[in-house]
């Protein structure tokens, strides 16, 4: 074996990520709890403000950019992703920068919300990659 081959961590496969992010989705209901739901109703009760659909889209936005950044900087996995012993790294297997991250963040909402075609990328990708990992310069990897 090729002693370069040797020292690359290995791909998961599509269904273990699928697994992860499905999982990364029930744990972000107790986030969002926390960060918005509360806040929002406590405010609402206080001052008896409601926030507007689009305050509230922006803010959930930010609220998830904050998580997602923080964990996937801070030691390169969420929750979920330790629990499916998963990890982000380049394609040259280094760290991500925060921009590398801040793109693929940005860019997983499309991938998954234009009914996941960004997440099928991954069936015609040689390295089974999603597309926002693939435009972002990240990757998957086992931890």
């Amino acid at each position: 074996m090729n002693p370069t081959t040797e020292s690359l961590p290995a791909l998961p496969g599509v269904g273990r990520r699928l697994a992860g992010m499905f999982y990364e989705a029930l744990l972000l209901i107790g986030v969002l709890a926390a960060a918005v739901v509360v806040p929002h109703l406590i405010l609402a009760a206080a001052t008896g403000i409601l926030l507007s659909t689009p305050v509230l889209r922006v803010y959930v936005f930010l609220v998830l950019a904050a998580y997602f950044l923080w964990h996937w900087r801070n030691g390169g996995q969420t929750l979920a992703m330790r629990t499916w012993r998963l990890r982000i790294l380049t394609r040259g297997n280094a760290i991500p920068s925060l921009l590398q991250l801040a793109i693929r963040y940005v860019l997983a909402w499309p991938s998954i919300l234009l009914f996941g075609a960004g997440l099928l990328w991954a069936l015609l990708d040689r390295d089974r990659q999603f597309l926002h990992d693939r435009l972002a310069g990240t990757r998957i990897v086992f931890a």
